[in-house]
């Protein structure tokens, strides 16, 4: 890349979103970043920040006019946000980028949806693009209606691409790495979760997204995927890479199912959403959740590497960090 070539990032500071604007960078691209004005920008010196939200239409139309692409990453889950803040900033928030979009000099949108809008039908192992599912809970209802515009966006005159990251694994995430570095190598951690998920490093991810922007077609979608494991053998693996003492007790399934009304009881009771958990979310969470990259291979060239290839710079973090 040369250093005329822009990219827009919305969720420039965010443990993906940083991690892209930080390969831009070092790839030449002029990176413009969308940053709230509390958010922490950290170390990402070069970017030009433009300070706003999603709903601020003037600052919007500013960060997008003129550039080659458009990172849309922007977004928030139920752990930090109510059902009803989280379709507004994913679902809503993605409308208002669509219509600066429109309104702007823009080249190709690629927006970062989640591996949670599809899911392996009955009898299969894996999913893919085509498997879509109906939607559990906020987060992913207001991912599936983002994904829609998006389609309705790329077929009405614009240019976008949909990528579907799995479960993101790397430095600096607090949620679901520190979870799982903690189940591998903390003796204080007893347990590990029952079922599997698709673990891929940040990086490879990022790597994703520049190839969805460099060859995906307009109106696709891509999973974004990684190694298929289940718990025990990503703690298992995890604990024998770093030289851990790895969660040796499965939390039983019922337990977790069993939870699930518990939350939702409570939430009745405070006559708030109190956790974001219920009785369909706990059944999704004892699921092996396997996903193929197949397409993203083929169309794009995309590839990952195996968990244990993430593990030094992620465990250094992890030392230093949490």
């Amino acid at each position: 890349m040369t250093g005329s070539t822009t990219a827009a990032v919305t969720g420039a500071t965010g443990f993906l979103g940083s991690a892209l604007c930080e390969r831009l960078l070092a790839d030449g691209w002029d990176v413009r970043g969308l940053s709230r004005p509390t958010s922490d920008r950290g170390d990402l010196e070069g970017v030009e920040w433009y300070v706003g939200d999603l709903f601020d239409d003037e600052t919007l139309a500013d960060l997008v006019d003129g550039v080659d692409t458009v990172f849309h990453l922007a977004g928030i889950g139920l752990w930090s946000a109510g059902p009803e803040t989280v379709y507004r900033v994913n679902a809503d928030g993605t409308a208002r980028v669509l219509e600066a979009c429109r309104q702007g000099d823009v080249g190709r949108l690629v927006f970062t949806s989640t591996s949670g809008t599809r899911r392996p039908p009955d009898g299969a192992e894996v999913a893919d693009e085509t498997d879509v599912a109906e939607p559990i809970g906020a987060y992913q209802a207001s991912k599936a209606e983002a994904e829609r515009m998006v389609d309705e966006y790329a077929a009405t005159g614009g240019d976008a691409v949909t990528v579907h990251p799995t479960s993101i694994f790397g430095p600096g995430d607090e949620e679901f790495t520190a979870q799982l570095l903690a189940m591998g190598l903390e003796p204080t951690m007893p347990a590990y979760l029952p079922g599997g998920l698709s673990i891929v490093g940040v990086s490879d991810v990022v790597d994703g997204l520049l190839l969805a922007d460099e060859r995906g077609t307009n109106g696709e979608h891509y999973v974004l995927g990684g190694e298929n494991l289940t718990y025990n053998q990503a703690v298992r693996r995890i604990a024998h890479a770093a030289d851990g003492t790895p969660a040796r007790i499965q939390v039983p399934s019922l337990a977790i199912q069993a939870a699930g009304p518990v939350a939702e009881a409570a939430s009745a009771v405070a006559g708030v959403r109190m956790f974001p958990f219920d009785r369909q979310m706990a059944s999704l969470a004892t699921q092996r959740l396997f996903y193929t990259s197949r397409k993203a291979e083929r169309e794009l060239g995309y590839e990952y590497r195996p968990l244990e290839d993430h593990l030094p710079e992620t465990m250094a973090w992890y030392r230093e960090e949490v």
